[in-house]
């Protein structure tokens, strides 16, 4: 709740007129107790997760000459009660969470020290705080995955994550409750260390879940978000990681791929990556869809050479088997 009864106070506090931004903030938060702005996370996100999905599932179903010759997967399509499935059962976490945010918000408000009044950010104090969230989320996912990548993790856990051997946008969020609380700590690391004004945790919240959909959506398209951002991973690099099976040791970074080519978890993948594309582009030739269909002919060379290094080492490693 802003401490200022009327605009001309919070003027007066500030020492200069207020922007749009923060008259728009003033008038929609003033009276509004900060538990309140606290649970409008939870809120937020549930929207983002209702609708950011839902144009290529409808379309997957409905249109799919549309958007096949991008789907990573195109043999795999998911019955829209499958999807519904994914979406109910993720979704049953976010009224819980409504409640844990006002059970916990005293302590909360300790821990995260987030600003909720005026001034509202910068926009370079915003872009900094985001790009230091990003890379402290990344790192520590990348560690958590590789944890529940190891035997006791994927059965115990992270197995219910892995259902989906070819992803779609509702997967994202379709995991064990200990699997969505642990990789909530890397999410909460930045605005710990680095407190933020709420609307930047909105905003850093909101963006890290677009991008898990985009990640889990099962297509890479012309205008994807890796062709725009340098060492940004996107579905293409994921879904492989589901493709290739839940005992994958391969592609654990959730957002960008650094972690993986320095900790080598990236060599399977690279390998086939670097190797010419005339043949696959050959092949692709004798298919029905053009486009990105080669994304599939690529990843299912990509795992073949895996299954043969497992082999190769005695076999330690299981791959899920499907029918495409």
């Amino acid at each position: 709740m802003i401490p200022y009864a009327t605009p001309a106070e919070a003027e007066a506090a500030l020492g200069r007129a207020m922007t749009w931004a923060e008259a728009a903030w003033y008038q929609y938060s003033a009276a509004m107790p900060d538990s309140w702005l606290h649970c409008h996370t939870t809120f937020i996100l549930f929207v983002i997760y209702t609708i950011t999905p839902l144009p290529l599932v409808v379309l997957e179903q409905f249109a799919p000459s549309v958007v096949l010759p991008y789907k990573l997967q195109p043999r795999v399509r998911l019955p829209l009660a499958a999807s519904l499935r994914c979406y109910m059962e993720a979704a049953c976490f976010f009224p819980l969470a409504v409640g844990f945010q006002l059970v916990s918000y005293p302590a909360a408000v300790k821990i995260l020290r987030t600003r909720m009044g005026l001034p509202l950010p910068s926009v370079r104090e915003t872009i900094a705080q985001l790009v230091v969230y990003s890379l402290m989320e990344d790192y520590l996912s990348y560690w958590i995955h590789r944890l529940l990548h190891t035997q006791w993790g994927y059965e115990k856990i992270h197995r219910v994550h892995h259902e989906f051997t070819a992803p779609t946008g509702f997967a994202m969020s379709y995991s064990h409750w200990a699997e969505n609380l642990f990789l909530s700590i890397p999410a909460l690391a930045g605005p710990v260390i680095v407190p933020c004004h709420i609307t930047t945790q909105w905003l850093w919240f909101s963006i890290r879940l677009i991008e898990g959909i985009n990640t889990h959506s099962g297509y890479h398209f012309p205008f994807s978000p890796s062709k725009l951002i340098p060492f940004y991973g996107g579905a293409e690099y994921h879904d492989y990681h589901h493709y290739a099976g839940g005992r994958s040791q391969s592609n654990f970074a959730p957002l960008f791929t650094y972690c993986d080519y320095i900790y080598r978890t990236d060599k399977i993948y690279v390998t086939l990556s670097r190797r010419s594309y005339y043949n696959i582009f050959l092949e692709v030739a004798q298919n029905k869809y053009l486009g990105y269909r080669y994304h599939k002919l690529k990843q299912a060379k990509l795992k073949s050479v895996e299954e043969n290094n497992v082999e190769k080492k005695g076999g330690s490693t299981v791959f899920n088997t499907r029918k495409d």
